[in-house]
This record gives structure tokens, C-alpha cells and sequence, in this order.
């Protein structure tokens, strides 16, 4: 790796970290240079601006979640499953995506590129799958994967109903998949 791309990579992970705390609002490009160690000049070199930078990373983040949990439309349940474990694993994707939401409004125009085509891929995916079953489905394509992701992530951080009172013990990992994965069986 070039010291170019070594720069660029430490950029990305501190950006990344500045943006799921604060979202693009309240980041501040300083402290993303300081905790990349890097010149802010560089930011505007690499990335443009502050929304091209958070943009970048976005991205970045989107396409590993899509890459690292393929879409399963004939076993929903174990796709959920699947996704909840990368949001656990993952916390900052949820993070990006709802800052995403909040500032950039969530109107097709707005929707990140890099979503669009996989969202797509992933209602044909549903769309066949529920024609192969026949029968009636409960829910429509454009329907069901929205259901789906929420369950994915009923116990993500940027969830405020997940939040437990303070007197109650945090919910175990695994009951929370479980119930994540029961839940979506049902829809089905």
C-alpha cells in the first residue's frame, strides 16, 4: 500500500468514526484529520468536501454490509438472523445509515446509489421467490423487506425502542437474534 492509500485508509476509519457519533452535521473535518493524522488539506484533495468524504464512507460501508450478508429471499428468517449479527458486529453501519436518513431526507432522489440497485435486485429476488411458492403471500416484496430489515435491527443503537429501562438487564445477544428470527418466520 502506497502512502497515499495508507493516508486515504486512515481518513476513511477516522471519518467513519466522526460520522457515526456525530453525522455529517456535527462532524468536524479537524478532528477527522487529527484522528487520522493527517493534513485537512488532503480531506479536500481525496474527497472534495465534507459530504464527498461522508459519502465515501457511506458507501464503503454499504457495500461491505451488502457484500457480507447475501440476500437469501427463499430463507428470510436465517437472512435476518444473518443481518442482525452484522449489525451487532457492526454498530457504525446503522449509525451511517440513520445519519444518512435524518440529513439527506429519505425521497428516491436521495436514496445512496450504491443501495438502489441492490434494493432492487433483492425485491425481484422476493417478487420470484413468492411466485415459485404460489399461493397468496401476506405481504408484497415492497413490503416484506422493509419488515424485514426493521427486525434486523429491533436492537440496533439508533433504535430508541430498544432501549431498556434502566432497572431492566440488558437483553441477551442471542434471545434477540432468536426472537428476530421467529419473528420473520411468522411474517412469512
Amino acid at each position: 500500500m502506497s502512502r497515499a492509500e495508507a493516508t486515504k485508509a486512515r481518513i476513511l476509519q477516522a471519518a467513519t468514526e466522526e460520522f457515526a457519533a456525530y453525522g455529517i452535521a456535527g462532524a468536524r473535518v479537524d478532528r477527522i484529520a487529527k484522528a487520522a493524522s493527517a493534513n485537512k488539506n488532503l480531506i479536500y484533495v481525496y474527497f472534495c468536501n465534507k459530504d464527498g468524504l461522508f459519502d465515501a464512507v457511506f458507501d464503503a460501508h454499504v457495500g461491505r454490509g451488502l457484500d457480507m450478508v447475501p440476500f437469501t429471499p427463499d430463507d428470510l428468517p436465517d437472512y435476518a438472523g444473518r443481518l442482525f449479527d452484522f449489525y451487532q458486529e457492526h454498530p457504525e453501519v446503522l449509525r451511517l445509515a440513520t445519519w444518512h436518513r435524518l440529513e439527506r431526507g429519505t425521497a428516491a432522489e436521495g436514496e445512496p446509489a450504491v443501495a438502489r440497485p441492490a434494493r432492487d435486485a433483492k425485491l425481484a429476488s422476493l417478487e420470484a421467490a413468492q411466485k415459485a411458492r404460489g399461493g397468496t403471500p401476506p405481504f408484497t416484496p415492497a413490503t416484506l423487506l422493509p419488515l424485514v430489515l426493521a427486525l434486523a435491527s429491533a436492537w440496533s443503537p439508533t433504535n430508541a425502542a430498544s432501549t431498556p429501562a434502566t432497572t431492566a438487564p440488558a437483553p441477551d445477544a442471542a434471545a434477540c437474534r432468536g426472537a428476530v428470527v421467529e419473528a420473520v418466520r411468522r411474517l412469512l
